[in-house]
């Protein structure tokens, strides 16, 4: 039967080969079809119509996984440039700020030089206190590099606080917004106005902050007016006077924002406006004034 069968098919193909050989004999300088050309010209037709859209369709699908793979790799590599920029440009902007901060502080140490003979020790901030009710920062220079307690501590715009804890290699800073009257632990500051400073004198011993604008300001009491000609007026720079023997004379503090009365209507409460900001600091000076014979 198996014989028989190849035998059928083999007849059968090759009729088909001897049935196409004779129609394009046939056609040979012929320009119309019969009927049974017609059939079988359309039926191959159709059929090879019916072949090609599967196997069109199968090799575009293939074609556009071997492009899809492409395009993955393409944003694969695209999104890590996209990082790699990101990074640049962040670390660009990092050492723009920092150069623009160091310059600010250089020229501050060349202003300094030629008011005071202060030292100021330049220190990197190095962690804050997440303490709401213990304003310090901790600053990377210690005992080894000369630095005590009690020591000033500001920045390019200003006074900010004063060295309270000394290690070895670093230091703990109290800010001015940790002053409070009525703790023994916080250090009052004795200032006076610059241009004044032989009639006006005041002490710094709180902080407190606008509900409203936010602001901080310096609480000054004890205002001592011996020219009442050159009394203090809003808008006047407070300095440091160097009379309580902690901080010394010439630190710039801030600004006079505004004059009430004090307790027992005896002398003024002055609200003084600080130059430095107490957020994001990053570097700061110490300074180390001569030792008073």
């Amino acid at each position: 039967m198996k014989i028989m069968g190849n035998k059928r098919l083999f007849f059968l193909l090759l009729g088909m080969i001897l049935f196409i050989t004779l129609m394009g004999l046939t056609l040979g300088g012929r320009t119309g079809l019969t009927w049974p050309e017609k059939f079988v010209k359309d039926t191959i037709s159709t059929a090879q119509g019916w072949l090609y859209k599967p196997a069109g369709s199968i090799a575009g699908f293939f074609r556009d996984l071997r492009e899809l793979q492409v395009i993955y790799r393409e944003n694969k590599e695209l999104k890590k440039t996209l990082i790699h920029y990101a990074e640049d440009t962040q670390h660009l902007n990092d050492l723009e700020a920092e150069n623009k901060r160091l310059k600010i502080a250089l020229a501050f140490t060349e202003q300094q030089k030629q008011s005071n003979n202060y030292k100021y020790h330049i220190a990197d901030v190095v962690a804050v206190s997440p303490d709401a009710y213990n304003h310090t920062i901790t600053i990377n220079l210690g005992e080894k590099d000369g630095i005590k307690p009690n020591m000033a501590v500001v920045t390019p715009q200003g006074l900010i606080g004063r060295i309270q804890t000394v290690t070895p290699f670093h230091s703990d800073v109290q800010l001015l917004t940790n002053l409070n009257d009525t703790d023994n632990n916080t250090k009052a500051i004795s200032v006076t106005v610059r241009g004044k400073e032989t009639s006006s004198f005041g002490v710094i011993e709180s902080y407190e902050q606008d509900k409203q604008s936010g602001k901080d300001y310096l609480v000054m009491t004890k205002v001592e007016q011996a020219d009442p000609t050159h009394a203090i007026a809003v808008g006047d720079t407070v300095i440091t006077s160097g009379l309580g023997q902690v901080f010394p004379p010439g630190l710039m503090v801030g600004k006079v924002a505004s004059i009430g009365v004090g307790e027992f209507n005896i002398t003024p409460r002055v609200l003084v406006e600080p130059f430095a900001s107490f957020t994001h600091i990053q570097e700061v000076f110490v300074v180390e004034a001569p030792v008073q014979q």
